[in-house]
């Protein structure tokens, strides 16, 4: 019997020994650096652009995507980008960008989204919708953005910062 609680106590210390053994150890002098923004969005980066509307420029946060990559290639750019259902801005690009679509629900003032492969799109009034997007990033502070882009067409050049 004592020889039987000798095992199982040594089972029982081997394997919280190695439960307590994993790559994610505590490691004191490592600060938590993730990509998270003051929305708590963890896939937003620290590569920012401007959006220059007129006389307007925005800031944007990109998000850490494949999309936003291919899309920063392509900077800087300037499009002329066409008004749908009075909430957003669109543009066709004539390739495709790489896509990670999903259903995003409801779509906020200053998302930059693609929809599709090919269409950018730039949204200045928030909405629920049932559509599938990919996210490309998104305005830091969209005070003004309705007024700078206005009903109609709108010329909005997209730059790194």
């Amino acid at each position: 019997m004592k020889h039987s609680l000798i095992i199982i106590f040594s089972l029982f210390s081997l394997l919280t020994s190695f439960a307590s053994c994993n790559k994610e150890a505590y490691e004191p002098n490592k600060l938590n650096t993730g990509s998270t923004n003051e929305n708590n969005n963890p896939n937003l980066t620290r590569s920012k652009m401007n959006i220059t509307i007129g006389t307007h420029t925005f800031t944007a946060t990109l998000y850490d995507n494949a999309t936003a990559t291919a899309f920063k290639a392509l900077l800087p750019l300037t499009i002329d980008m066409q008004d749908l259902n009075n909430n957003e801005k669109f543009f066709d690009f004539s390739n495709g960008l790489p896509t990670n679509a999903a259903n995003l629900g409801t779509i906020q003032t200053g998302d930059l989204l693609l929809y599709g492969s090919n269409t950018l799109v730039l949204f200045y009034k928030s909405f629920t919708t049932s559509y599938s997007y990919t996210k490309l990033g998104r305005i830091d502070n969209i005070a003004g953005l309705t007024a700078a882009l206005g009903s109609g067409n709108a010329t909005v050049t997209f730059a790194l910062e």
